[in-house]
């Protein structure tokens, strides 16, 4: 069964850092688009960053130049640096990948997988 783990999340104050990281396993697949998004109680799941499997990078304006996506294609993991965090960066952050996952005969047409989430809590 393939499945997201995601892991690295906790409590910081403003201004700290916090790497996030989401590890794709379980069969055997091939991994496109990964990221993150984000989401806060009564509000709809928001972007925060996606990276292509060729590195083609995409970042909400919110993020930009304190937030860093990589992955690791050799292990199917993604990453996300946070620095310079603010209170409203606060919400609980989800692992998206897509995924093409193969039977064993061929690969499916991808779509898309999350992880559990990890809550990030950034106090003032």
């Amino acid at each position: 069964q393939v499945q997201l783990v995601e892991s690295g999340g906790g409590a910081v104050q403003a201004g700290g850092s916090l790497r996030l990281s989401c590890a794709a396993s379980g069969g055997s697949f091939r991994a496109n688009d990964m990221g993150w998004y984000r989401q806060v109680p009564g509000i709809q799941r928001e972007l925060v960053a996606t990276i292509t499997n060729y590195g083609y990078i995409n970042y909400a304006d919110s993020v930009k130049g304190r937030f860093t996506i990589s992955r690791d294609n050799a292990k199917s993991i993604v990453y996300l640096d946070m620095n310079s965090l603010k209170p409203e960066d606060t919400a609980v952050y989800y692992c998206n990948a897509e995924l093409s996952v193969s039977n064993g005969r061929y690969y499916a047409l991808p779509r898309p997988y999350w992880g559990q989430g990890t809550q990030v809590t950034v106090s003032s």
